[in-house]
């Protein structure tokens, strides 16, 4: 079976009439529907709502972006400093998107919506230009594949589809499970490679509770129906940690079993990761308190923190924790004294280690203050 056809195929029909059997009941919200065109809404699936978790002025990137309904409501979101990327292999969906994407600029006061036809787990292959060469030297021999090849190469490096670095947000919805086995890895490096530094991914997608066994994976129609190539839950999860993101955490979980194929439940759920913890690690003396509830935490490299105690963290660390998804987590310690970050020293990030007060603060701090003002509820000050 070849995957790439058989949802190419399905996904073409798709695009021309409405098949309930690819759609997973969503709620999306009502103000950004009324806009978009009938036709976008009817012949457009997936399985959740990572528009929700964009914001205004941003970069959107939409992996498998089909007629484009979550890019229409994302541009409204994101507004006209913002910009949405639809990516889509199908000629088909990116034909109803491209004809209604100037019904919904027209419609909303402005454009900032643009539609892209590539693979996404290569996204710096432009199918488009693609064929614009391939046009004009048609591959008519071996050496004519060769060349094929190689032009191939050239367009990734010289015309990328998507450029590395200038994405904000990735968003999908209900798309990656197509893609084949071989090349999910490929496809969750693709993602970190676009987005900037501090950037996220929000995908939706349909996961399995247990391990989709081989027979059911060679069935065509479970493929193309989003249900042979889904990773289970924990697979998903590590999918992302091994492609080298960090505060992995599940933000929604369809409670009901969305199908329940040969007694392996499939259902919806929806990941938010980040980039940008790679980089060196510098002593500047900070600190930082896990506030709890649980009275032990792991993060992403390793560092085991129990509730309530003082972990020295190097610079990097330290300001990740500062931002989402840790901030509510923990207090942070400033140094009394700032060590620029210019003068600071390495800092070996491999070990977990309490922080003295006193390196905080400065060992020879002896200072004596009168008390602050303390007020408790009700200004009940002790």
């Amino acid at each position: 079976m070849n995957v790439e056809t058989v949802v190419k195929e399905r996904y073409a029909q798709g695009a021309q009439a409405q098949e309930e059997a690819l759609c997973c009941p969503v709620d999306y919200d009502p103000q950004y529907l009324a806009v978009i065109p009938e036709e976008v809404l009817a012949k457009d699936y997936g399985c959740g709502d990572p528009s929700k978790y964009v914001r205004s002025g941003e970069t959107v990137l939409d992996l498998g972006s089909g007629t484009g309904k979550i890019c229409f409501i994302a541009s409204q979101v994101v507004g006209p400093e913002g910009k949405v990327i639809g990516v889509d292999m199908t000629h088909e969906m990116l034909s109803v998107a491209r004809t209604n994407a100037p019904v919904v600029a027209e419609r909303i006061g402005y454009a900032n919506v643009e539609f892209r036809r590539g693979y996404i787990q290569d996204l710096s292959l432009d199918l488009d230009l693609l064929d614009l060469e391939l046009a004009a030297a048609p591959v008519s021999s071996a050496e004519g594949l060769v060349a094929a090849e190689g032009l191939c190469q050239r367009l990734r490096s010289a015309q990328p589809l998507v450029e590395s670095d200038t994405v904000d947000v990735v968003v999908s919805n209900c798309v990656l499970n197509l893609v084949a086995g071989d090349q999910k890895r490929q496809l969750f490096e693709e993602i970190y490679r676009v987005l900037k530094r501090g950037g996220r991914a929000v995908i939706s997608d349909i996961v399995s509770d247990e391990l989709v066994p081989e027979e059911m994976q060679k069935d065509a129609d479970l493929w193309s129906g989003c249900i042979s190539g889904a990773l289970t839950e924990q697979g998903f999860l590590k999918a992302f940690e091994d492609a080298g993101f960090y505060g992995v955490r599940i933000v929604e979980r369809q409670q009901e079993a969305w199908r329940t194929v040969e007694g392996i439940e499939f259902r919806s759920l929806t990941i938010e990761a980040f980039k940008g913890k790679e980089g060196p690690c510098f002593e500047r003396n900070q600190a930082v308190v896990y506030r709890g509830p649980f009275k032990e935490v792991v993060d992403d490299d390793g560092h085991r923190m129990e509730r309530g105690h003082r972990y020295a963290v190097c610079d990097k660390t330290f300001q990740i924790y500062r931002r989402e998804p840790y901030r509510s987590s923990f207090e942070f310690v400033e140094p009394l004294v700032d060590i620029p970050l210019a003068e600071a020293q390495l800092f070996d990030c491999s070990r977990t280690v309490l922080r003295s007060p006193k390196e905080t603060k400065g060992q020879d701090y002896t200072a004596t203050t009168e008390a602050i003002e303390c007020c408790g509820p009700d200004d009940a000050c002790c």
